[in-house]
C-alpha cells in the first residue's frame, strides 16, 4: 500500500541565526559599478602633464638618445602614460587599471627619486641628464627638470596611491615581476656602452654603473645591491598597502 503524495508541503521552520553567505567565485568589481571621481582624475591629469613637462624639457636641453636612456626619463614616460590612462577612468566612471601595472609604475619612480636623492644629487662632478658639467643653477632649466622627475612627479604618484587608491591591491607576487623592467633596464645599458666609443662622455651614465672605472665585478655587485633594494622596496610596499585604511569607499 502506498502512502498519497500530498498536494500542499507544510513550510518549514526558519533556520535560526544569520543566513550563511557562501563564498562567490565572482569578484565585487564585477557587480559593483565603479563610480565617477573628478578630483582624482584632475590630480593623476596634473601629475601626467608634469611629468611629461619633465621629460620634454630634458630633451629640449640635452641631445635626445643620451636624455632617453636615463632610468628616470624612461620611468616619466611611464608615469605619464600610465596616469594619462587612470585620469581617463576615473573621470569616466571606469575600471581602474591592474594593480599590477600602477604598481610597478610607483615602485620605478620612488626608485628613480631615492636613487638621485640618495646616491646622485651630491656627485662631483655634478650628475646631469645633459652631460653638463657644471652643477645645475637654482630655479634654472636644468635644475628644473631634475626636480620634476626626481621630486615632484614621485611625491605625486605616492600621494596618489596614499590618498586615492583603494588599498590591499597589490600583492607579493606580483614583486618579482616588477624587476623584470629594472633587469631589462640593465642590460640595455651596458650593451648600449658596449657599442659606444670608450671616448663617449655618455657612454655610462650612472657613476655606481661605470665598468671602465671599476671594471664589470663590481658593476655588477653594485647593480646586484641595487636590484635587492629595489625588491625590498617593492615587498615594502605591498606590506604597506595592506596595513594602510583604504582612502576610497566603495570604488573598484
Amino acid at each position: 500500500m502506498t502512502v498519497p503524495i500530498p498536494r500542499d508541503i507544510p513550510e518549514l521552520p526558519a533556520v535560526p541565526g544569520p543566513p550563511l553567505l557562501l563564498p562567490a567565485p565572482v569578484p565585487a568589481t564585477a557587480v559593483v559599478a565603479p563610480v565617477r571621481r573628478p578630483l582624482a582624475a584632475v590630480f593623476r591629469l596634473l601629475t601626467a602633464v608634469a611629468a611629461a613637462a619633465g621629460v620634454a624639457l630634458e630633451l629640449l636641453l640635452g641631445p635626445p638618445a643620451r636624455v632617453l636612456s636615463y632610468f628616470s626619463v624612461q620611468t616619466g614616460v611611464l608615469l605619464a602614460v600610465v596616469m594619462l590612462l587612470s585620469a581617463r577612468r576615473a573621470w569616466h566612471a571606469r575600471r581602474p587599471l591592474p594593480s599590477a601595472l600602477t604598481g610597478a609604475t610607483l615602485l620605478y619612480a620612488l626608485t628613480a627619486a631615492l636613487v638621485y636623492h640618495l646616491l646622485l644629487g651630491h656627485t662631483t662632478p655634478p650628475f646631469s641628464l645633459t652631460g653638463a658639467t657644471t652643477a645645475p643653477e637654482r630655479w634654472h632649466a636644468q635644475w628644473a627638470a631634475l626636480q620634476i622627475l626626481h621630486t615632484l612627479v614621485p611625491t605625486a604618484a605616492l600621494l596618489d596611491w596614499l590618498l586615492l587608491t583603494p588599498s590591499a591591491r597589490l600583492h607579493l607576487r606580483q614583486t618579482a615581476a616588477w624587476l623584470l623592467y629594472p633587469l631589462a633596464y640593465l642590460t640595455f645599458f651596458l650593451t648600449r656602452a658596449a657599442f659606444l666609443p670608450t671616448t663617449s662622455p655618455s657612454r655610462y651614465l650612472y657613476p655606481f654603473l661605470d665598468v671602465a672605472a671599476h671594471g664589470y665585478r663590481s658593476t655588477l655587485a653594485n647593480a646586484l645591491l641595487l636590484g635587492l633594494a629595489i625588491y625590498a622596496l617593492a615587498v615594502l610596499l605591498v606590506a604597506l598597502d595592506h596595513t594602510r585604511p583604504t582612502p576610497v569607499r566603495r570604488r573598484a
